[in-house]
């Protein structure tokens, strides 16, 4: 028994007719949709454009109804309820979002021959896969429960056990914001009674500020600890299997340098992104846990200050360099809000750093300097960082 999103990501997309709500609390005028065909006829006065599905290329896609484009212009309110009825409950498929379509919510999955094969039972018998969807708006439907109950071969005597458990795993499912519930198994015993016998549980991490119960019962001990260190310090931090550390600002710009020291031939230890907001602090915290990952040789620094300043990073290595005496060899480009003063800061410390305002020629000294003090650490020879200046 499982109980998943069918399409889980990392990042908050929201439908468009809450997004005019949102701008029109901000004082940005928008026209609202109306989101049935009776409504849609008689809002016609105020009705502009209509998009309930969270995709691109809507306008040249097709509903499951064969009724085809998703964006329509009407002249009247009898076109408005039309095309409502053509497009409204039915599933969308556009070139963005494959022929699959966008998916709706929740889905319950279960089988009664689950267990711990069951991928190859979904390949050989995809039949004794069940399915059912379910709306958010509408809760789970007992009805449609019940017959799923049924189909998975509970006995007359459990049906409404095994119904009323599975409704009960749908709301802690909503409840305590999870992105997978799944029970393997849940059977029926001699005496007709409904046990779950195992549990997983899933939750998105993005809702731990109102989860806190559930959070509380982490085990951080089965935790990589660099990555919960930096989340004390609302670092986001993923450990990877390279050894150039690095510490940027914005997770694009941060995927992107992981992306170009590739490009030159070297590994990422690490996607570290302290945020456009950080302090010093924060910086100096960064590089504490880069710095304790016993495979990084060597620190590439990517900063472009718009909200976050160069100073402030700046600030943060030197605090960094002075209370965990790095060794380790750094290499940094900052662009932006007062790169100046910072670069006046880090050399008026006197820290031995290379320093570049090009992307592309910091990766590549990045990966040169990381590949001379990996060929030279056996053999215990000092770096000079010079050669690379």
């Amino acid at each position: 028994m499982n109980i998943a999103g069918q399409q889980q990501k990392r990042f908050l997309s929201i439908h468009e007719y809450l997004l005019m709500e949102l701008l029109q609390k901000n004082g940005v005028k928008t026209h609202l949709v109306k989101a049935s065909p009776r409504l849609a006829r008689k809002h016609i006065p105020s009705l502009r454009t209509s998009a309930q599905v969270l995709a691109g290329g809507r306008g040249k896609g097709t509903f499951d109804s064969g009724w085809k484009g998703g964006v329509r212009t009407i002249f009247s309110p009898h076109e408005a309820q039309m095309f409502a009825e053509k497009a409204l409950g039915h599933k969308l498929v556009t070139k963005q979002m494959g022929a699959a379509g966008k998916s709706q919510g929740p889905v319950m999955v279960a089988s009664s021959q689950g267990g711990v094969d069951i991928e190859s039972v979904a390949t050989e018998n995809p039949e004794a896969i069940l399915q059912l969807p379910i709306d958010i708006n509408k809760g789970a439907d007992r009805a449609a429960v019940k017959d799923l109950a049924k189909r998975m071969g509970f006995t007359p005597k459990c049906v409404d056990q095994a119904t009323d458990k599975m409704i009960k795993l749908y709301e802690l499912f909503m409840e305590q914001d999870a992105t997978m519930v799944e029970i393997n198994p849940m059977t029926e015993s001699a005496n007709h009674k409904v046990i779950s016998m195992d549990a997983k549980i899933n939750f998105d991490d993005n809702a731990e500020f109102r989860q806190h119960e559930v959070y509380g019962l982490r085990d951080i001990t089965q935790e990589d600890p660099r990555e919960v260190a930096a989340a004390k310090c609302n670092l986001n931090y993923i450990g990877l299997d390279g050894s150039i550390g690095c510490l940027v600002n914005g997770a694009g710009l941060a995927m992107s340098t992981m992306d170009i020291i590739k490009l030159h031939g070297g590994e990422p230890a690490n996607f570290l992104d302290v945020g456009g907001g950080a302090t010093a602090e924060q910086v100096t915290e960064a590089f504490k846990i880069i710095s304790s990952d016993p495979r990084v040789t060597t620190i590439f620094t990517n900063i472009f200050g718009g909200i976050m300043s160069c100073r402030v990073i700046a600030q943060g290595i030197i605090a960094a360099a002075s209370t965990l005496k790095l060794q380790i060899p750094l290499v940094v480009r900052l662009q932006g809000t007062e790169v100046d003063d910072a670069k006046k800061l880090v050399a008026e410390f006197g820290l031995r750093i290379i320093t570049s305002n090009d992307l592309d020629d910091a990766a590549s000294k990045s990966v040169k300097l990381n590949k001379m003090v990996n060929m030279t650490r056996a053999a215990k020879i000092n770096v000079s960082f010079e050669l690379l200046v």
